[in-house]
């Protein structure tokens, strides 16, 4: 991200541009889309190539279209219909869900976010003892169920949206944006594990998918955040960058696997 907002460059294997109209920003996607556009320039974007529209710019409503609304074009025996235990969101466990999402979400998700970007004191003293409560809430509720997963023994959307904040953790978020209270491998053991079996696994559970989307970028999460801190708190100090963990993610046990 730069002054502009997001841009393509080709770096570490992306595309140095967007391969449908030459677009060297994203603001320039949004103002195909609609040129009167005046808010914020946002990732993740779902494009429309037909229509050369924006379908949604929301990452939690793009999760559930990606495995709704695309089910009949996937192969019949990895359509979301047939995942063990009715899917990413089973409709036993819709409510249930949905209740957890607003809660990870707001202190969670976003709360690292509300700390990271604050502006005063009170601000940051605001958001970091719920964002860890709810920590805590969440290492309570893998304790007692003992299962691999937030709601027992198969993924849902709600892992998912977790396991974005949780990896980035111990790597960014508790040095740069100085959400210390505790650590993720230090502190939280169940979600410690929870969050290695789910970048480690390469089984049929996971198709090995948090790993491929997450291993090629963890070791420039602080780099990011630390420059993205700088910006919005307009800090006139130079950016200083954190160089640990010295383990990225702790490996995992043959024991400990999915």
């Amino acid at each position: 991200m730069g002054d502009k907002g997001w841009f393509f460059d080709g770096a570490r294997g992306s595309l140095p541009k967007d391969p449908l109209y030459g677009f060297t920003y994203l603001r320039e996607l949004y103002l195909k889309a609609d040129p009167s556009f005046e808010g914020r320039f946002t990732v993740p974007v779902l494009w429309d190539k037909k229509a050369h529209t924006m379908v949604n710019n929301e990452s939690s409503e793009i999760i559930r279209m990606l495995y709704s609304e695309f089910d009949a074009f996937v192969p019949e025996p990895y359509r979301e219909v047939n995942s063990p235990g009715g899917g990413l969101y089973p409709e036993h466990l819709r409510k249930e869900i949905d209740e957890m999402n607003e809660w990870v979400y707001n202190t969670v998700n976003n709360g690292v976010y509300k700390c990271g970007f604050a502006g005063k004191q009170e601000s940051f003293d605001e958001n970091v003892y719920p964002l860890f409560e709810s920590l805590d809430r969440l290492e309570g509720i893998l304790a007692a169920h003992g299962k691999p997963f937030l709601f027992g023994d198969h993924i849902t959307e709600a892992d998912v949206r977790l396991y974005t904040t949780i990896v980035r953790f111990d790597v960014a978020y508790h040095s740069v944006f100085q959400c210390d209270l505790k650590s993720i491998r230090h502190d939280y053991p169940h979600l410690h594990l929870w969050l290695r079996r789910l970048y480690w696994d390469e089984s049929e559970k996971t198709g090995g998918a948090f790993h491929k989307t997450t291993a090629p970028w963890i070791g420039l999460y602080a780099t990011g955040y630390a420059n993205a801190r700088a910006r919005v708190t307009k800090s006139q100090a130079a950016v200083i960058v954190p160089r640990g963990p010295a383990v990225l993610v702790e490996p995992l046990a043959e024991s400990e696997k999915l």
